[in-house]
C-alpha cells in the first residue's frame, strides 16, 4: 500500500526559547492512518552526533523508537497521538532545562 506525505513541518526556534529546530514528518496509507513518521527537535549546540538530533521519534528501520542524546531505545506504540505526545514532553523538558 503506498504512502503519501502530508505534514512536511519545519520550525526554527528562537534563541531564547531554546535555539534549533523543530521538525515534523507525518505519512498517510489510502484510508488516513498514519503509517510513518519522524519527530525531532535538532539543536547541533547540545549534541553535536546523530545529525543534532537531541530529541526525537520514527518508525523507521521497521520499528517505533526514540533517540535522545545518541541513544535509540525501542518503544511501545499505542497511536500516533501519544507518541506526538511523548515528544511534545520531552521537547518541553529539555526547554525548562535550558
Amino acid at each position: 500500500m503506498s504512502a503519501r506525505k502530508i505534514i512536511d513541518e519545519t520550525h526554527t526556534i528562537a534563541e531564547k526559547r531554546g535555539n534549533g529546530l523543530l521538525r515534523r514528518e507525518v505519512w498517510v496509507n489510502e484510508p488516513g492512518a498514519v503509517v510513518r513518521y519522524n519527530l525531532a527537535y535538532i539543536n547541533h549546540h547540545l549534541h553535536h552526533g546523530d545529525s543534532g538530533r537531541v530529541v526525537g521519534y520514527d518508525n523507521q528501520q521497521g520499528y517505533h523508537h526514540r533517540h535522545y542524546f545518541g541513544v535509540v531505545e525501542a518503544v511501545d506504540f499505542v497511536s500516533f497521538e501519544d507518541i506526538e505526545n511523548r515528544f511534545e514532553c520531552d521537547w518541553l523538558a529539555l526547554r525548562k532545562k535550558s
